[in-house]
Order: C-alpha cells, then structure tokens, then sequence
C-alpha cells in the first residue's frame, strides 16, 4: 500500500513544477505575516525605556545618557510586544529575513538629539 503512494508522489512530481528553487540565483518571496526583525526610526524615537521593558527575551537596551539604543537579533524572538508598547510608534517589524551571521552582533544605533520644541509638543 505504501509503495503505491510514494510511486504516485514520484510521478506525480515528475509533471508539476519544482518544490525547490535554485537559492542564491532565485529567492522564495516572503510568507504573509512574517514579523522579520525589529527596525527603528531614531529620529521620532525619545529613549524612553518602554521597549526594553517589555521585552520577554531583554533583547533590547536603551542607554539614555549615551543616546544609543541596542537590540541583540540573536535574544530577539519576534513577539512585536516593543513595537505595540512604543509610545511614539518609532519601533516597526520588517517582513524581510533577517541577514545570515557567522558571529553574533548587537545593533546599535545612536539617537540625535531631539530639539527643544519638538520634545516640548
């Protein structure tokens, strides 16, 4: 009974279109609800802390004093609670993979100064 399935499959497949793609020539588009990895817009961001604090893994730091904000992507497990906790919606998922490492790294990214009126609005 088996062996009746897997020849159908190989048959099967001998007249349908390849299941693989040739990889680094051709790249598979991306599911639909794929989180990605988080992204932040440093310009709006006010180093306000929240993010890391809801972070489940602590993949994030937010260093006020230095001005920089830090995720580790390899702690990060894409549960977007920072992206819904932000309250200046400066934290977004991006639905592309996230870049193949040989070692690990932590992004970090410096965050400008705000001017006095717009920190006041």
């Amino acid at each position: 009974m088996g062996s009746f399935r897997l020849g159908g499959m190989t048959l099967g497949s001998l007249f349908k279109k390849p299941e693989t793609l040739l990889y680094p020539l051709e790249e598979k588009p991306a599911p639909a609800g794929l989180k990605g990895h988080i992204v932040n817009d440093v310009d709006r961001c006010i180093l306000c802390g929240i993010c890391a604090r809801v972070c489940p893994a602590g993949a994030l730091a937010v260093d006020k004093k230095a001005r920089t904000w830090a995720i580790d992507p390899f702690r990060c497990v894409q549960c977007a609670s920072c992206v819904a906790a932000c309250p200046k919606d400066c934290l977004s998922m991006d639905p592309s993979a996230t870049p193949v490492a040989a070692k690990r790294f932590e992004v970090v990214r410096e965050v400008p100064e705000q001017p006095k009126e717009a920190a006041a609005a």
